[in-house]
């Protein structure tokens, strides 16, 4: 029933209810622009610190020229050799295994065929063919300890 006394009433009559209030909304307005400005230009000015994982353009070194160039014929050889090089490192670290697992399996025949030449013999008596096999055991088994000490490059 308010609502059909209000819009028979005159214009003037309800604009004056809220004459009061257009001024406290008005600078309420103002009021919330000008703390927006503020916390917009407080972001914005120079000398804050960054969030974190931004660069910082004064710390950041200039970039040199020699960083960013083309590398030259030189250059591209001896990147080139460098690649050749680690390529006959690990060739030679894998013929040097092979050299190894091979001196390994003659070492353990040797090793093997002294063995029962040894228990053909009596205990009084030694052939000169079972001292010279131990020889030979004994000159592989340095060789093989020596391979093993090797490393070719840097692996």
């Amino acid at each position: 029933m308010q609502d059909r006394e209000n819009q028979c009433r005159p214009r003037e009559q309800t604009d004056a209810g809220r004459a009061g209030r257009l001024p406290k909304l008005h600078w309420a307005r103002v009021f919330a622009c000008i703390a927006a400005v503020t916390a917009l230009t407080g972001v914005a000015q120079p000398g804050q610190q960054p969030t974190p994982g931004m660069p910082i353009r004064d710390e950041m070194p200039p970039i040199q020229p020699q960083n960013n160039r083309v590398p030259d014929a030189n250059d591209q050889m001896r990147m080139h050799e460098q690649q050749t090089q680690k390529q006959d490192f690990a060739a030679a670290n894998a013929e040097r295994r092979k050299q190894i697992a091979d001196d390994s399996a003659k070492l353990l025949k040797l090793a093997t065929d002294l063995k029962t030449e040894v228990d053909k013999t009596t205990k009084d008596t030694l052939s000169l063919g079972v001292i010279r096999k131990a020889d030979e055991i004994e000159k592989l088994a340095h060789n093989v300890k020596e391979k093993m000490k090797l490393t070719v490059g840097q692996s």
